[in-house]
Order: C-alpha cells, then sequence, then structure tokens
C-alpha cells in the first residue's frame, strides 16, 4: 500500500468538496477545480478529511492510489491557497511586463514576445525582472510557468535567460586565449 496514499487528506473549513463515482469537485475562495479520478481507487468523505483507498490489490490500483491522493490534495491546496511560481529574468535589456492580462516579456529578440495566460492563471511583474505565475491549478501553473521559461532558457555561458527562483545553472568556462 502506498504511504503518501494512507495518509487522510484535511479539507479546510472554507472548502468544499462534492463527490460523485470517481468525480470530484472542490470549491474555495481561489476558485473552483474538478477531476475524474482514474479506475482503480474509491474516495471516501469522513467529516472534514478524505480518504482515497484502493479498490483491490491490483498493481494498477497500487499505482494510482499514492498519484490519486496528490492530485485531490493539490486541488484542495489550490482552492484554499493557491499555488505560485517565481521566475527571474537575468541579462542586460531582458525584462518583462504586465499589460492588461498578458505579459510581455523582451528578451533579446527583435520583438517583444506577448503571452496571454489561460483561464485560471495571472502573470504579475516585480521590478522588471521578477515573473511571478498564480493560480488554484498546479499542473497549469506548472506549465505556464515552463512556457515562460522557455522563451528564452537560461544559457550555460554567462547565464543569461529566463530561470526558476533557485534554480542552478551549469556554468561552462568558454574559450580560452591563445598565449
Amino acid at each position: 500500500m502506498s504511504r503518501i496514499g494512507k495518509a487522510p487528506i484535511s479539507v479546510p473549513d472554507k472548502v468544499t468538496v462534492s463527490l460523485n463515482g470517481l468525480a470530484v469537485t472542490v470549491k474555495g475562495p481561489k476558485g473552483e477545480l474538478s477531476r475524474t479520478l482514474p479506475d482503480g481507487v474509491s474516495i471516501s468523505q469522513e467529516g472534514s478529511s478524505l480518504q482515497v483507498n484502493p479498490v483491490n490489490e491490483s498493481r494498477r490500483s497500487r499505482e494510482r492510489h499514492g498519484l490519486s491522493r496528490t492530485l485531490v490534495a493539490n486541488m484542495v491546496e489550490g482552492v484554499s491557497q493557491g499555488f505560485t511560481r517565481k521566475l527571474e529574468i537575468v541579462g542586460v535589456g531582458y525584462r518583462a511586463s504586465v499589460q492588461g492580462k498578458k505579459l510581455v516579456v523582451s528578451a533579446g529578440y527583435s520583438h517583444p514576445v506577448e503571452m496571454v495566460p489561460p483561464e485560471g492563471v495571472t502573470f504579475t511583474v516585480e521590478n522588471n525582472t521578477t515573473v511571478f505565475v498564480s493560480g488554484a491549478d498546479k499542473e497549469l501553473v506548472g506549465n505556464e510557468a515552463a512556457k515562460v521559461r522557455a522563451i528564452r532558457p537560461p544559457e550555460p555561458y554567462k547565464g543569461k535567460g529566463i530561470k526558476y527562483e533557485g534554480e542552478k545553472i551549469l556554468r561552462k568556462a568558454g574559450k580560452t586565449g591563445k598565449k
């Protein structure tokens, strides 16, 4: 049995969970998320906690037990607190700004790159070089942050580009002059 899957999910007071078979809908102050869990697991609610259990001891059920528990726990945390990814822009002349809802990034190309966020994701910029991607859905926030980073990934010689906060860039020595 999965160690992660065994742990119950505590539901805060301001969050409501509705179960309809394997369909889970979670509503909270940050929004509403719904997902259909994979077959092979069952979910039950006792008071203010949720429990995910495998249907049987087959390999398929055991594989999906911990996954399903983590997905539901991320939904509960997302609608109560939300998720945020922080990206840092490094490089001379590289900057970002928000125009309306769009994120506009100048990263050394001949034109600025504009990104329109999907429903449920917001971009905020601080000091022209720090971008925050936030929302209730952890998967969606991570994907949008990866798309922003993909505009100009950090390069190994000078470290210029867009990187996650705390990301270590492996640096290369570069060329050495003739002696």
